[in-house]
């Protein structure tokens, strides 16, 4: 693996949850990013960290800030999950099987793992599946194999497009094979999806955005209904709030 580190050390991006071993700020930094874009992340990241520095003072948090904190990185379940880790954290300390931790599955425990506690275990998740499954083989793991990997999938070996001209990986069992785009298949538009709906009654329920009156009643009564059910919003008769 010494020509994808080579690689790695060479163009990897400063990004900053790069730059801590803190378990916390890593967890933090694994949660934002669960199918949200770096760009989007970063920013929000380092505000996070200021405002909550630790897991005690996240868990010392009422839920209510917490959520209003986290409008606009999607899937709110994520931010709830990551209070009741802290809350966990703050009282126990770090468990040794991460999975114990509310949100926590077998790729953010080996990534908080690794990147944490220098455990050499793979993280596997949709860009080193790929990856892994393109090469053929598995790496010895390390944090910075991870990492680098992680790097690969992300900007050289994508979904659908490899570039192989530029990959450091010659072993590799499928360079210079051509990556077929599947077929675009139709989705609905997102503003007509039920998530759409539970972010604008959320925000709004936040303050961060006006009450969303262009959505049909029963599209922001499910909207609502879901958000109780998952323990994010409460209500108090023909009012609701944050949990």
């Amino acid at each position: 693996m010494d020509e994808l580190l080579d690689w790695y050390r060479i163009v990897r991006r400063d990004l900053p949850w790069r730059r801590t071993t803190d378990p916390y700020a890593i967890l933090v930094s694994e949660v934002m990013l669960q199918q949200t874009q770096v760009a989007r992340v970063v920013q929000r990241y380092e505000a996070w960290l200021v405002r909550w520095p630790t897991a005690p003072a996240l868990a010392a948090a009422p839920l209510a800030d917490v959520l209003t904190e986290w409008v606009g990185l999607g899937y709110n379940r994520r931010a709830k999950a990551l209070w009741e880790a802290a809350r966990v954290v703050a009282a126990e300390g770090w468990p040794e099987d991460l999975t114990r931790l509310p949100g926590v599955g077998p790729y953010t425990a080996a990534a908080v793992g690794s990147f944490a506690f220098d455990r050499h275990e793979l993280a596997i998740d949709t860009n080193a599946r790929r990856v892994y499954a393109r090469w053929g083989f598995l790496p010895t793991p390390s944090a910075e194999v991870n990492q680098a990997v992680m790097e690969l999938g992300a900007t050289l070996c994508r979904a659908h497009e490899a570039r192989c001209d530029a990959c450091p990986i010659t072993l590799c069992g499928a360079r210079g094979q051509r990556v077929e785009r599947p077929a675009r298949q139709a989705r609905t538009p997102f503003v007509q999806t039920e998530r759409y709906a539970r972010g604008r009654v959320l925000a709004a329920l936040a303050g961060r955005e006006e009450w969303p009156g262009q959505l049909a009643p029963e599209r922001i009564e499910r909207a609502l209904a879901g958000l109780v059910r998952d323990g994010l919003a409460v209500r108090d008769g023909d009012r609701a709030r944050l949990a």
